[in-house]
């Protein structure tokens, strides 16, 4: 942090500075398990050590190949962590826990501090659900959203809350395409829980674009003609977003997740936006920014009625990004983590 030079009276005595505690960095034990999330984490101070398999697969994807990641992200391969330093593991799911114990030879919660992340709304019995480390006081829980702490029950651990924060692309908005885009991962395996089953409808308002992984066989098996639906197959981040802005509008069909982070960054290409009102979305698009409803003719109107209207649709999408540079700022975030990472490793 830069100071600023005082200029001091000549019959005032010297100031004395007092000395600054000095800000530790940390290694980070944490698995590379959501991209868009990771890609914000790692862009903190600290090293973050992300297990590394022959195979890259689930557990040990290493580092990202579709974002861009600075030099603090660094790939361990699991049969060395039992002789690297770890100030702290950040878990995101509940097998880790125990992979975390065999691969380090310490036990996350007595020798080594944790983390627990929770990404996701609970499952099943959902007014119910415990949470998977409700019995540990020893490993607190992050919720990246206010509504997945009202949801989930926590029992013993203790939790918290640190809003996402996002990596800004920029305002990239054009709009010169008349269509909607969507961004959906795996949406025929997911179906109810992402909206997938919505699609058809959403495409009688406009025409859909759809990205994301996984997403080639999607117009084949809603019956959609490429009129109504075309799919973009797992770009690059960079491209994808690049594409994204092209689109005269932003759909968010999904039912059941803690905040798709797609809607933010489509907030931050300058995107006007139309989504369910379905968990923490009505808490990141304020008035202006776009539509947020339970109703699908709404939805359907508001589609219409974007993608037949571009300076309308250019005007809600700067305050759509306005809204998202004010509530999810990367620094934020990383300030947040912070503050806790410190707190638990004191």
């Amino acid at each position: 942090m830069s100071t600023t030079e005082q200029t001091i009276a000549p019959s005032a005595p010297p100031r004395r500075e007092e000395p600054r505690q000095r800000r530790r960095t940390l290694r980070i034990l944490l698995w590379h398990v959501h991209g868009s999330w990771t890609t914000s984490f790692v862009h903190g101070r600290h090293t973050c050590l992300l297990p590394v398999t022959e195979d890259r697969g689930p557990d040990g994807r290493g580092r990202a190949t579709s974002w861009r990641w600075p030099g603090n992200a660094v790939e361990v391969p699991p049969d060395s962590l039992r002789d690297t330093d770890v100030d702290v593991v950040v878990v995101q799911r509940p097998h880790e826990l125990e992979l975390a114990e065999r691969w380090l030879g310490r036990r996350p919660g007595r020798d080594v501090p944790v983390v627990y992340v929770e990404h996701n709304t609970p499952k099943g019995d959902v007014p119910a659900t415990r949470h998977p480390v409700a019995d540990r006081a020893d490993v607190p829980v992050v919720h990246v959203t206010h509504f997945n702490e009202l949801f989930w029950d926590c029992g013993r651990a203790p939790t918290s809350v640190i809003e996402h924060g996002v990596v800004d692309p920029g305002y990239r908005y054009t709009g010169e395409v008349p269509r909607a885009g969507v961004v959906i991962n795996e949406p025929l395996r997911r179906w109810r829980v992402t909206g997938t089953d919505l699609l058809p409808g959403l495409s009688e308002a406009a025409p859909l674009d759809l990205f994301g992984m996984r997403v080639a066989e999607a117009a084949r098996h809603l019956d959609l003609p490429p009129e109504r639906l075309t799919a973009v197959e797992d770009l690059p981040q960079r491209r994808m977003h690049a594409e994204l802005a092209l689109r005269r509008v932003y759909a968010h069909p999904i039912r059941w997740t803690s905040l798709g982070l797609s809607l933010i960054e489509a907030m931050l290409l300058g995107m006007p936006v139309v989504a369910l009102a379905s968990t923490e979305a009505v808490e990141a698009v304020p008035d202006g920014a776009g539509v947020v409803t339970t109703r699908l003719p709404v939805m359907r109107r508001a589609l219409r009625d974007l993608v037949g209207d571009p300076e309308r649709a250019r005007q809600t999408g700067l305050q759509a990004r306005a809204a998202a540079l004010q509530k999810y700022p990367l620094c934020r975030f990383l300030t947040s983590w912070d503050r806790l990472l410190e707190e638990v490793t004191r």
